[in-house]
């Protein structure tokens, strides 16, 4: 039996500053580390052979911050990966929310949801970030690790547990 586990990162610097973060970086905040330290130590006490985990991680510092810690605990190494990095926000990222707020477009109710940019220059269609998140979970699962480790980030968490569902992008759009 494979068993599979998503990490999200938890609390970090641009949450406490209201910035947008998505692929502008951030630290873990004091609460955020001792959380992660948390984690770690729950993974730690769950796989019973080392050799059987495989440890995958967004490349961004905030999700490495855990990653690192859970792949001392359980001395395996991190493969970073940086498909499993959060939806782009272009131009948005590392600015004020409102910012972001005040030039947002929300996706049409119907049609293609997936395909809309949401008005901001150089972000990423929803499409674009769950074909990425898509491959990024399909190659951390390739292998035959008993235990797989996926640190990532809120929203892409989404996207990784449908692949892990095996629910095919192409459906999303509707």
């Amino acid at each position: 039996m494979r068993n599979v586990y998503v990490v999200t990162h938890p609390e970090v610097q641009h949450h406490v500053d209201g910035v947008v973060g998505r692929w502008h970086d951030s630290r873990l905040t004091a609460v955020g580390t001792a959380d992660a330290e948390r984690i770690a130590d729950a993974l730690a006490a769950v796989p019973s052979d080392v050799d059987s985990v495989s440890l995958h991680s967004s490349d961004l510092e905030r999700t490495m911050a855990v990653a690192r810690r859970i792949a001392d605990r359980l001395e395996v190494p991190v493969v970073p990966d940086g498909d499993l990095r959060e939806k782009s926000y272009g131009e948005a990222e590392g600015r004020p929310t409102p910012w972001l707020d005040e030039r947002f477009v929300v996706p049409p109710a119907g049609g293609d949801r997936m395909g809309h940019d949401e008005g901001v220059a150089g972000a990423k269609t929803k499409h674009e970030f769950a074909t990425r998140i898509d491959a990024a979970t399909a190659r951390a699962l390739a292998g035959d690790a008993e235990h797989v480790v996926i640190a990532t980030h809120g929203f892409a968490l989404t996207f990784v547990v449908a692949t892990w569902s095996r629910l095919p992008v192409s459906p999303w759009a509707g």
